[in-house]
């Protein structure tokens, strides 16, 4: 991933401009900014960045056009920095598209690794499959559809093998409940939550060291799960 990346911030909020207007660029990041809906989906067009964050309350428009919009015509990453605690909030974003959230107030040093996964997982997107996934001491060959912990294989259903590979694809994303089940399950099964606590629980249970305090496979409460990556 380039530290060059060029990003476009639509926010209207100017203490939150300003912070960022000092941070990102401090970071050797490109920033474009925006104060509305109008605006923001200008910016998009015209400077075709690498990655957006996006304030939903906008002066002009929800913030949520921003996503229907931009995913008309690119793949984007697109984190939301939201001052909604709300679970609905954030799950509507997500399933619209967006690919990951931060509550304000935020930490910058939260806010630059979710960026970083953000910018690395539409790298791994735009070039060919990676044939073999690897974080700490987990490693999965998706070319042979085998599993290692600490160096020894270990054996998933293929309920639990789709689930971790969905969560792999978008490594890095928090995926909403709805979003996984119609990956894993099917899009009839989409209401059927207790299919993806108990399968992640299993799933937690053989590559987890401790499945209580999970190191890779993250509850995002009320919205979904992430593979973390930092």
């Amino acid at each position: 991933m380039s530290q060059e990346a060029t990003i476009l911030l639509i926010e209207d909020e100017p203490e939150i401009r300003r912070f960022l207007r000092t941070t990102l660029p401090a970071h050797g990041f490109r920033l474009h900014e925006a104060a509305t809906v109008h605006e923001g989906l200008s910016a998009a067009k015209a400077w075709n960045p690498d990655l957006i964050l996006l304030d939903l309350g906008l002066p002009d428009l929800e913030g949520t056009e921003v996503i229907r919009q931009v995913r008309e015509w690119t793949a984007t990453p697109i984190i939301v920095l939201s001052a909604r605690n709300q679970e609905q909030a954030k799950v509507e974003a997500l399933d619209l598209g967006a690919d990951d959230y931060v509550t304000k107030p935020f930490g910058v040093n939260e806010l630059l690794a979710r960026m970083r996964a953000a910018l690395r997982h539409a790298s791994r997107s735009a070039d060919s499959p990676e044939p073999v996934f690897s974080l700490g001491d987990l490693m999965v060959d998706l070319g042979r559809r085998q599993v290692f912990v600490s160096g020894k294989e270990t054996h998933l259903t293929p309920i639990e093998y789709k689930l971790l590979t969905a969560l792999i694809r978008y490594a890095g994303r928090v995926m909403t409940h709805r979003q996984l089940l119609k990956e894993v399950w099917g899009p009839l099964h989409v209401e059927e939550g207790h299919y993806l606590r108990v399968y992640m629980r299993q799933l937690r249970n053989k590559l987890e060291r401790n499945p209580a305090h999970p190191r890779y496979l993250v509850t995002e409460l009320g919205v979904g799960y992430r593979l973390r990556t930092e």
